[in-house]
């Protein structure tokens, strides 16, 4: 519940934080423009940006408008419409209907995983938000792969410790063909003499007396002594440890409950 909390908080937190300066937006190729001009219904149009980069507009014909922000497309439009004699001062305004050349993908335990949109300034916990959230299986941290002046970086993201601290600065600021993946949350596993053997999700400094109550407790047969942990090292040996009550558990650790001899 408490991991709950924080995760709507954090998406609470993204959605004001959303608000993007249409005049900053990016376009490029696949875009789906509604291009009008003011007292002039004529040539209102509406195109999608070429691999090239153009765009065909009336009267003018191509116009190059890639990588531009809308802003600058517009003037760049308008530019030509007056400098071509057809327009004294036009007024020239784009709308993007379909974005397709800025865009994130959200990939694992989100509820919406799939690509979305960079219409403007977009950070990590903004496109979280937009996918849905991290779903009931997912972990508390994801993966951030971005790719900056040739260099593809990776960072790991503890968005719960983010928020339980209010500490934005790995908030960090997204842009086009970003990557964000969201692993499923760590598991332990426990059998023997509880109530309920199965796969459980492990939490953050969960104990062996914790993950016995999440197993349902003690059967009538079940003792907490003697109880032991099976552990994988690092070259992937099982080791097997005796269990102390307070000792804290580790993904992928299996907990034995013993029967009672008495």
């Amino acid at each position: 519940m408490k991991r709950f909390l924080l995760w709507t908080m954090a998406a609470l937190l993204a959605c004001t934080m959303v608000g993007a300066n249409a005049g900053e937006l990016m376009l490029g190729a696949g875009d789906v423009l509604k291009i009008s001009v003011y007292g002039n219904p004529d040539l209102n149009v509406e195109t999608r940006v070429s691999e090239s980069g153009n765009i065909t507009f009336p009267l003018i014909g191509q116009v190059k408008i890639a990588d531009m922000p809308t802003a600058m497309a517009e003037k760049k439009i308008a530019g030509m419409l007056e400098a071509g004699g057809f327009l004294k001062k036009p007024q020239v305004n784009i709308i993007v209907t379909l974005l397709q050349s800025q865009q994130v993908s959200v990939l694992g335990q989100v509820n919406h995983p799939g690509r979305y949109p960079m219409d403007g300034k977009r950070t990590l916990m903004d496109i979280l938000a937009l996918a849905g959230g991290v779903s009931p299986d997912g972990g508390d941290s994801v993966t951030l792969i971005r790719k900056r002046n040739g260099t593809t970086t990776k960072e790991v993201i503890d968005i719960v410790d983010m928020v339980h601290t209010a500490n934005l600065n790995r908030d960090f600021d997204l842009a086009p063909d970003d990557v964000i993946f969201v692993e499923r949350a760590p598991r332990f596993y426990i059998y023997g003499e509880v109530q309920r053997p199965g796969t459980f999700r492990l939490e953050r400094s969960m104990t062996v007396m914790q993950a016995l109550a999440a197993g349902g407790g003690l059967t009538p047969r079940g003792t907490e002594r003697g109880m032991r942990i099976k552990r994988r090292d690092a070259n992937g040996v099982v080791q097997v440890i005796d269990a102390k009550h307070d000792d804290v558990l580790q993904s992928d650790d299996v907990v034995y409950v013993k029967e009672s001899l008495f």
